[in-house]
């Protein structure tokens, strides 16, 4: 660009600017003068935006937000399903077995040393058949007993969450 369309540029945003600063000192001594002289109307239309404004945070979200997450099966006990951990996208991710249905709320993950257990962290897509099911925080079936069908620890029964066995 050259000096002169620079120059143009320049004169045409500062007119713009100064246009743009007088509209609103214009706007901003109308609602003075109008204050002075009619106060009440004034007020009422500053309440009036301000209940609009009120009305519309009010009245968003309609309809309830769809939220997916893992199908809970409808687990019966003597049927065979697989281990699959609901909560990790991994699929190297392992589903936690425990002696009792309480010991999995109280589990650590800081801790190393349980991770050597024989047969306490499965891999998902191990078979298993339901035995029994423990309620737990008001939920009915919250843990299911289940025994391993296959590998290494097949024949072992353990408790793992009833989310994590599909």
């Amino acid at each position: 660009m050259s000096n002169e369309e620079n120059a143009k540029q320049e004169e045409s945003v500062k007119q713009t600017v100064d246009s743009a600063s007088n509209s609103v000192k214009n706007l901003i001594s109308s609602l003075l003068s109008l204050k002075e002289k009619n106060p009440k109307v004034f007020f009422g239309g500053i309440g009036g935006v301000a209940v609009l404004l009120l009305i519309m945070m009010m009245s968003g979200g309609g309809s309830k937000p769809i939220v997916s997450g893992p199908v809970l099966k409808d687990l019966a006990v003597g049927q065979r399903y697989v281990l699959k951990s609901a909560n990790a996208y991994d699929p190297a991710a392992t589903v936690r077995l425990v002696s009792t249905p309480g010991a999995i709320a109280a589990y650590d993950d800081t801790e190393e040393a349980d991770r050597t257990g024989v047969c306490q962290h499965m891999p998902q897509g191990t078979p298993v058949s339901v035995l029994d099911f423990a309620d737990a925080y008001g939920r009915q079936k919250a843990y299911a007993k289940v025994k391993i069908e296959a590998g290494e620890c097949k024949g072992n029964e353990g408790w793992a969450l009833a989310i994590d066995v599909q």
